[in-house]
């Protein structure tokens, strides 16, 4: 199972799910989603933390491809990190949503024929909530329903979901980048 083989390669963390859906061979997960590991930091080969990740991903697998991604990056040009490693496991019908802290405009980009879907996220909400309010998903939607299951009624509102966005190319989305900076929130 491709969740299984992330897991061993230390590529999920903070997981909140994980795990069969009642679809045949649909597994789904929520957590963080590495994009670029941590150093070695030690002779026993541990790592540091991951310097990029997806914050808050929903995935959704079927048959041992990605269907569905969304969460949160920090910063616009890290969604290439995520085309490079993850690209030979996604769907050809893949759909794909990012929350961009340093986004200032939405948009929708190709990437290595990877249709995504690119909006902004300065205000720092949980990402489940806000793909929630942006498909138009109430509680009653879910209610009933496993954690796995819950995915799987996002990643179906996903692929109907068609706002109507500026279509750039990357290197276009690149000039929408925005200076400003989320404050980082926890003790002092």
């Amino acid at each position: 199972m491709l969740l299984q083989t992330y897991e061993a390669q230390n590529l999920l963390c903070n997981l909140s799910v994980k795990g069969a859906t009642s679809q045949a061979d649909t597994y789904a997960f929520r957590g963080d989603l590495v994009l670029e590991e941590g150093e070695i930091a030690d002779d026993a080969g541990r790592r540091l933390p991951p310097t990029a990740v997806v914050k808050q991903a929903a995935l959704l697998v079927k048959g041992n491809k990605l269907t569905m991604v969304s969460g949160i990056i920090t910063e616009l040009a890290q969604v290439p990190l995520f085309i490079e490693r993850y690209r030979h496991d996604l769907a050809a019908d893949v759909h794909v949503l990012f929350y961009v802290e340093n986004l200032s405009k939405a948009l929708s980009t190709d990437l290595d024929g990877v249709g995504i879907i690119l909006l902004p996220h300065a205000d720092g909400g949980a990402a489940w909530n806000t793909l929630m309010g942006d498909l138009r998903l109430e509680k009653d939607d879910f209610k009933g329903q496993s954690a796995e299951d819950k995915v799987v009624t996002m990643a179906d509102a996903l692929a109907t979901f068609k706002p109507k966005l500026d279509s750039l190319g990357f290197n276009e989305c690149l000039t929408f980048v925005s200076a400003a900076r989320r404050e980082h929130r926890g003790p002092v």
